[in-house]
C-alpha cells in the first residue's frame, strides 16, 4: 500500500509552504545586493566559461545513470533484465522529485513503484527495489553527512548552529531506517513505538513498506554496491557546485563545495520547504563564504548549481511525474 503522495498536496497548503522559502531567498538577495557589488555579479555571469558548464552536464546526467545502476543491479537478482536505457527517465524524474520536495529520498518512491507496476513488474518486486533505494540512500546521505562536518571541522568552520544541525540530521536519518528495519524486525502486528507512529514521515513509510519482503537487504553485496552508486550521486552533485567554481574563475578544493552541498542538502530536508527554495541556497552559499569563496561568486555558484538540479530539469520532470502517476 502507497500512502506517501508528496504531490498530493493541496495548492494553497504548497503556496504556503513555499513562503519560508521565499522570504529566506529574498534576504539572501538582499545581502547579496548590499554587501555584494552589482558589477561583480554581471561580470561572472558575461565570463562564464562554457567547458565547465559541459562538464557540470556531464556531472548531473551521471547522477541520473547511477540511480538507475542501483535499479538495474537489483532487478537483475530478481532475474529480470531490465534495459538501463529504460531505467533512465524514471531516475531523472526520482531524482528531480527528491530536489522538489527534499525529503532524504522520500518523494519520489510512489510514482516510481507505480511506474514498475505500469511495466509490468510486479509490487513487491518493485517495492522490493524501493526499500533497497531508500534505505543505501540514507545510508549514503550519513556518510557524506560525516564526511562534511568533519571537513568543516577541519576548516574551523564548526559552529553552534552546525552543531544542532547535525544534531537533528543525525537523528532524522536514524530513525526513518531504523523504523523500517525494526518493522521487519518485529512484523507490523507487533507494531511500533507510539511516538514513532506519530512523526509523518514515519508513518508514511511504514504504512508503504509494511509488507514488502526484505530479501534485497540480505544480499550485503547489492546493498554495498546500491550504497556506492547512492554516495555517487551525492559526489557527482557537489562536484557540479565545484565545477560551477571553476566556471565562474574561482576554483576551490573539492572539499569546499562538497560540505556547502551536503550541510545545504540537510538543511533543506529538515525545513520540509518545497523544492529547498531559500533555505539551500542560504546554507550554500553561506558557507561558501565562510569557507573563503567571495560573496558574489558563492551565491552564483549557487544559483547555477540549483540551475542544473531543480529548475532546468522542472519541466521535463514534471511532465515525466505526472505521465508515470496517471
Amino acid at each position: 500500500m502507497i500512502v506517501y503522495r508528496p504531490f498530493g498536496m493541496e495548492r494553497r497548503s504548497k503556496f504556503i509552504a513555499l513562503i519560508p522559502g521565499i522570504l529566506l531567498l529574498a534576504a539572501l538577495v538582499y545581502v547579496a545586493l548590499n554587501y555584494g557589488k552589482l558589477a561583480r555579479f554581471a561580470q561572472l555571469v558575461g565570463n562564464i566559461d562554457p567547458f565547465w558548464i559541459a562538464v557540470a552536464c556531464l556531472f548531473q546526467l551521471a547522477t541520473y545513470f547511477s540511480l538507475a545502476l542501483v535499479w538495474h543491479r537489483a532487478f537483475a537478482v530478481y532475474g529480470i533484465a531490465y534495459p538501463l536505457g529504460l531505467l533512465f527517465p524514471l531516475a531523472f524524474a526520482k531524482l528531480f522529485a527528491d530536489q522538489a520536495l527534499p525529503s532524504a529520498g522520500i518523494s519520489g518512491i510512489a510514482f516510481v513503484i507505480n511506474a514498475f507496476r505500469q511495466r509490468s513488474v510486479s509490487a513487491p518486486v518493485g517495492m522490493g527495489v524501493m526499500l533497497l533505494t531508500l534505505l543505501s540512500n540514507y545510508i549514503a546521505f550519513a556518510m557524506v553527512a560525516a564526511a562534511s562536518f568533519l571537513a568543516l571541522w577541519l576548516h574551523h568552520d564548526f559552529h553552534r548552529w552546525t552543531v544542532i544541525v547535525a544534531g537533528l540530521f543525525f537523528v532524522f536519518v536514524v530513525t526513518v531506517p531504523g523504523a523500517i528495519l525494526l518493522l521487519k524486525k518485529r512484523g507490523i502486528e507487533n507494531g511500533l513505538p507510539l511516538w514513532l507512529m506519530r512523526l509523518p514521515v514515519i508513518a508514511g513509510v511504514v504504512a508503504t513498506f509494511d509488507d514488502v519482503p526484505d530479501d534485497m537487504l540480505r544480499k550485503p553485496g547489492l546493498f554495498f554496491e546500491a550504497t556506492l552508486y547512492q554516495l555517487a550521486i551525492f559526489a557527482l552533485d557537489a562536484a557540479t557546485l565545484w565545477a560551477m567554481l571553476f566556471a565562474l574563475g574561482e576554483p576551490a578544493g573539492f572539499a569546499v563545495p562538497f560540505a556547502a552541498f551536503v550541510v545545504a542538502t540537510i538543511v533543506a530536508t529538515l525545513s520540509l520547504i518545497p523544492l529547498g527554495l531559500g533555505s539551500f541556497e542560504l546554507t550554500c552559499a553561506g558557507l561558501l563564504v565562510s569557507l573563503g569563496v567571495k560573496l558574489e561568486t558563492a551565491l552564483t555558484a549557487t544559483l547555477l548549481l540549483r540551475g542544473f538540479t531543480v529548475w532546468l530539469p522542472m519541466i521535463p520532470g514534471l511532465l515525466l511525474t505526472r505521465r508515470e502517476l496517471r
